[in-house]
């Protein structure tokens, strides 16, 4: 079976509107930056967007909350994309907001094939409201279930023709438990090397899990905050 796809045009072929799709990166660290390039190009709307945060203006998640081709965001930390607010007050988009741990959580249930579990995050707060709870050892517990999406966009920097994929420090992140999470996966990667290049005891994320690769280009890397003294 090959897995390598030209660019990230073509390895979103069959991504439709209102498509439910996970995207690795926390901040902007880590993000997959063509695959969202290409969304924007395709035009896609209506769409889910799962991640641990919502871009910045005219970057990342940014640039598909810019044109309009998101209808919910499940998020942890929207706080740095003044379009997000301007939607969200405006009630043109659909916010789900929950704890990060909770949304780690969730991404790593739905890969092992776990349909819901208990945690004692936001308990008491709104974000319980609607969910099922629980006691456990005199502690209330509530119900959250994993996630039901249709893609896992990940960003990797190293990984092999059969979709085996290393990540480089902190831009692992939420990309191993997106990997798992998506009925159809797809990388791209800063190096696409040969089969057998990469040391099996180095890999994060085994080709297993990986429906499609491709080496992208391009990439900003841009800094969330620049602080300097």
């Amino acid at each position: 079976m090959n897995k390598v796809y030209e660019n990230a045009e073509k390895a979103i072929f069959d991504v439709m509107d209102n498509a439910t799709i996970m995207l690795g990166g926390f901040g902007l660290c880590g993000i997959p930056e063509n695959l969202i390039s290409a969304l924007v190009k395709k035009g896609n709307t209506g769409l889910t967007c799962i991640s641990n945060n919502a871009g910045v203006d005219n970057f990342g998640i940014g640039l598909l909350l810019k044109t309009k081709q998101v209808k919910k965001m499940i998020s942890s930390y929207v706080g740095e994309n003044a379009e997000f607010e301007r939607q969200l007050l405006n009630n043109e988009l659909e916010v789900e907001l929950i704890p990060q741990g909770t949304l780690a959580e969730r991404c790593r249930a739905t890969g092992a094939g776990i349909p819901a579990f208990y945690t004692p995050s936001g308990v008491g707060t709104e974000v319980a409201e609607g969910k099922e709870t629980r006691v456990f050892n005199g502690k209330k517990y509530l119900l959250e279930k994993a996630f039901d999406s249709d893609f896992a966009f990940i960003k990797a920097w190293k990984g092999d023709r059969m979709g085996n994929l290393i990540y480089k420090g902190t831009a692992r992140n939420f990309n191993p438990m997106m990997a798992t999470a998506g009925k159809i996966t797809i990388a791209e990667v800063e190096h696409l090397v040969p089969n057998g290049e990469l040391d099996p005891n180095q890999i994060h994320t085994p080709s297993i899990y990986v429906n499609r690769i491709f080496e992208g280009e391009k990439y900003e890397k841009r800094i969330e905050k620049i602080t300097t003294q």
